[in-house]
């Protein structure tokens, strides 16, 4: 029983990811990316310093992390949220999670330059069927068939707009952010750091808009639109990031952050929902490939393993 929540728990951030994606669509586009950005970290932020305090954690972020506290503040905050935000306007749920899912990929490689973290070849495979899967979902089906059969459709047709390029920004922040929490928590609590780096992260980003806009800088949001704010600040946000960077904390990176290719799983069905968005047969042949692919990275020892012990038997059988 203590196996499966922890990998409910495990998963559960990469679900709120995907459902606030959904959730934030509609909203970028009515209160611009600024406002979403900065009312999904600001309340999240608090909230999460609010529980550490109630869990009686230290809250105070030690000298010696501070340094790399405001670096992973300025690129997993600010800039992660910003960049979310406005690839956001121009892509829509479904392929802006795709694309800003391509993270575990940069985690990987930095995970092993950094930490020295081991890729086996059952790892590789993983990593490449999941981005294999990530195209599926993410890039027209039109194009792919026109790029495979060398059709003219590929030069005359744009695959990366201004939003993807947003969306692969923010997938780089995150990829950044994911490595630079063990340096800002060496003497810090995670939840803490979590938090603060939520609150503050959210500063620059409302300085910004208040410069640029002329009159109110809130939206003229209904009711229903503000629920879905505060659903992707405190459950998108809040809980999701305190158990992201928690687990991050503690857990090898490149098996964890290959979780990530759940979110757009998450998001796709939940854009079908909310939004009418449907999956086509090259999007489910896609979640086949990512689901395959979290389940090799994610258990690449245990199959690695097996592999090499049958490798070691076969030779000393023949010697």
């Amino acid at each position: 029983m203590f196996v499966i929540w922890r990998w409910f728990l495990m998963v559960l951030p990469f679900a709120l990811w995907g459902t606030s994606m959904a959730a934030m669509a509609p909203l970028v586009n009515s209160g611009g990316p600024e406002i979403v950005a900065f009312l999904r970290l600001l309340p999240a932020g608090l909230l999460v310093i609010f529980a550490a305090v109630i869990l009686k954690r230290k809250i105070i972020i030690s000298k010696g992390d501070l340094f790399w506290f405001l670096v992973f503040t300025l690129v997993d905050a600010s800039l992660f949220q910003i960049f979310l935000a406005k690839g956001l306007s121009q892509t829509g749920a479904g392929l802006g999670s795709v694309l800003i899912d391509s993270q575990p990929l940069m985690v990987a490689l930095l995970a092993r330059a950094i930490f020295g973290d081991l890729i086996n070849p059952i790892g590789w495979i993983g990593l490449i069927l999941g981005l294999a899967g990530i195209i599926c979902l993410g890039v027209p089906a039109n194009f792919l068939n026109h790029w495979l059969l060398l059709g003219n459709a590929v030069s005359d047709g744009i695959l990366l707009s201004h939003g993807e390029l947003w969306m692969l920004a923010a997938a780089l922040a995150m990829a950044l952010g994911t490595v630079l929490i063990r340096f800002a928590c060496k003497e810090s609590d995670p939840v803490a750091v979590t938090g603060w780096h939520m609150a503050l992260g959210s500063l620059p980003i409302i300085a910004w808009h208040s410069f640029n806009t002329v009159g109110s800088i809130w939206p003229d949001w209904t009711s229903f639109d503000w629920l879905l704010m505060l659903y992707a600040s405190l459950f998108g946000s809040a809980l999701a990031y305190g158990l992201f960077f928690w687990f991050a904390n503690q857990l090898e990176l490149t098996s964890f952050s290959t979780l990530a290719f759940l979110t757009p799983v998450f998001a796709l069905f939940t854009g079908g929902i909310w939004l009418g968005e449907r999956l086509e047969l090259l999007q489910w042949v896609g979640v086949v490939m990512i689901f395959i692919s979290v389940l090799l990275v994610s258990q690449r020892n245990r199959f690695w393993g097996k592999q090499a012990s049958l490798d070691k038997s076969l030779e000393e059988g023949i010697t």
